[in-house]
């Protein structure tokens, strides 16, 4: 019998998006293959060290040394033309942590990530070129983050479009994909309306783009076998001091989806 190609499609969510790292951790325990990744801001900056090589542990670890006063380090101000942060510092941590700037062709498992071209609102998939060009346009928040110039076009976040990239998982010839969403349910978030004050403009921004987001996910999941779903309804997109939560949730969510994963690839 032949064997199926699995996809693993890592989702757009910030912070929430360190819930994917679980997510690898109890997939390699299992020891469920995965033939090839797709992902979208957060996860496509998680999904490329994975496709390069590195284990769970090992992001887990580089994740949880990072710093509230590392993270602040990596906010190079730009002057307001595009958005508020260049991204060349963030970009300067990829490299150390992906070890340079290495090509797609360069990666263990093939990787594609998303972005949105900011002027004729497309989904843009990079799969080729350099992995930190691929990446930095994939986290690029609009206004907090300027756009990525890129073949031409003006990339943002690639969350706007297509949150959880399961279509290009498809386009990539994969016939069983996993899918790992980290956006919250609307019901969930409305739970806690009452504690929050008057929000900031970052607050704003990343509000807009995760209501963006919301609207699309539910089709951006179609077509996935198995849909993952870190519950972390209290955790908002900038709680990187929360990033153990955020691992272990993803790793809960996902032991409760082994026995069917494991079923339909046997079957």
């Amino acid at each position: 019998m032949q064997k199926r190609k699995v996809g693993l499609a890592l989702g757009s969510g910030a912070a929430r998006g360190l819930a994917h790292i679980g997510v690898l951790e109890v997939l390699e325990k299992e020891g469920i293959p995965i033939d090839m990744i797709a992902g979208t801001s957060a996860g496509a900056a998680i999904g490329a060290l994975y496709a390069q090589g590195k284990d769970a542990s090992v992001i887990k670890s580089l994740t949880l040394d990072l710093s509230w006063k590392r993270l602040a380090s990596l906010v190079d101000l730009a002057l307001p033309r595009t958005g508020f942060i260049k991204g060349k510092k963030i970009k300067d941590l990829l490299a150390v942590l992906i070890g340079g700037d290495i090509k797609f062709s360069d990666l263990r498992i093939p990787f594609a990530c998303v972005a949105a071209d900011i002027m004729t609102g497309e989904e843009v998939v990079i799969n080729h070129g350099s992995v930190l060009e691929g990446i930095r346009a994939s986290i690029s928040i609009p206004v907090i983050f300027t756009v990525v110039k890129w073949k031409g076009r003006y990339l943002v976040d690639g969350g706007l479009v297509n949150p959880v990239p399961v279509s290009v998982l498809r386009q990539m010839g994969a016939d069983f994909i996993i899918a790992v969403n980290v956006i919250p349910a609307v019901r969930d978030r409305a739970q806690r309306v009452e504690k929050i004050k008057e929000p900031h403009i970052i607050s704003v921004v990343m509000q807009s783009l995760y209501i963006a987001s919301y609207l699309v996910v539910r089709s951006s999941l179609e077509g996935a076998d198995i849909v993952i779903e870190p519950q972390m309804p209290d955790i908002t997109y900038g709680d990187f001091s929360r990033a153990e939560e955020c691992i272990l949730q993803g790793a809960l969510a996902t032991q409760g989806s082994i026995p069917e994963i494991k079923r339909q690839l046997e079957a």
